[in-house]
């Protein structure tokens, strides 16, 4: 564990040899660019060598620059960043990326990790320990805030939704009746009801409304 209270786990491959930390950051909005750019070229043992404004540009400027590492948003537009991840890890198996996100949920984190990613990091704890996963990550570590891994491991022993329950769950969110998401969905009324009840049961909720709630603070619905 490092000593900020970042969890830290064993490294995933050889430490690069660079003498600076080259640096990508990639988010739609300019005051966390520019927040993230005076943090990163402060240090003496980082740069910042591009940016991009949403998912297709990450992509482009990861293939321009080949950072060290890329801080990548979730949230953005044209391309988000969970499938800018995937194509960049597809196509650059070594990279080593951190995902910033608003989402403290534990299904966001365990999606990006899963897709590649060795770092996920809150936007609420960008100036407290931006530089130090920066770091951490480039040393070859994985790093996740303790709140996120200890939803993950709390909620480690249950089935995930599938991808129609998760369909099935927001058009719940948006206030649509059981015949309107069977509509929607082309699916039958049935179909519907048992999804649900399949719903309530992986999220330990009461009832429906119950379960958008669950849904939403865990992070189901995003992305």
């Amino acid at each position: 564990m490092a000593s900020n209270g970042l969890l830290s786990f064993g490294g995933i491959g050889m430490t690069p040899t660079s003498s600076r930390i080259r640096v990508l950051s990639v988010d739609d909005h300019a005051m966390i660019r520019e927040g993230v750019a005076g943090a990163v070229n402060a240090q003496p043992d980082m740069e910042l060598v591009g940016e991009a404004r949403d998912g297709q540009e990450a992509i482009e400027a990861y293939r321009r620059y080949h950072p060290d590492i890329t801080l990548l948003d979730l949230r953005m537009p044209i391309m988000n960043g969970a499938e800018a991840l995937k194509v960049i890890r597809g196509e650059f198996p070594g990279a080593r990326i951190i995902v910033l996100t608003t989402y403290d949920g534990d299904v966001q984190a365990v999606r990006a990790l899963r897709a590649g990613a060795q770092g996920y990091l809150l936007k609420s704890m960008l100036r407290k320990d931006l530089l130090d996963t920066i770091r951490l990550v480039h040393a070859g570590r994985r790093c996740i805030p303790p709140e996120i891994s200890e939803l993950m491991a709390k909620y480690f022993d249950q089935s995930s939704l599938t991808d129609r329950e998760t369909d099935v769950l927001r058009l719940v969110a948006s206030g649509h009746s059981n015949k309107i998401t069977a509509q929607r969905l082309s699916i039958s009324e049935d179909t519907v009801k048992n999804h649900m009840s399949s719903i309530l049961s992986k999220l330990g909720a009461n009832d429906r409304t119950h379960a958008v709630t669950i849904a939403l603070k865990r992070g189901f619905l995003e992305g």
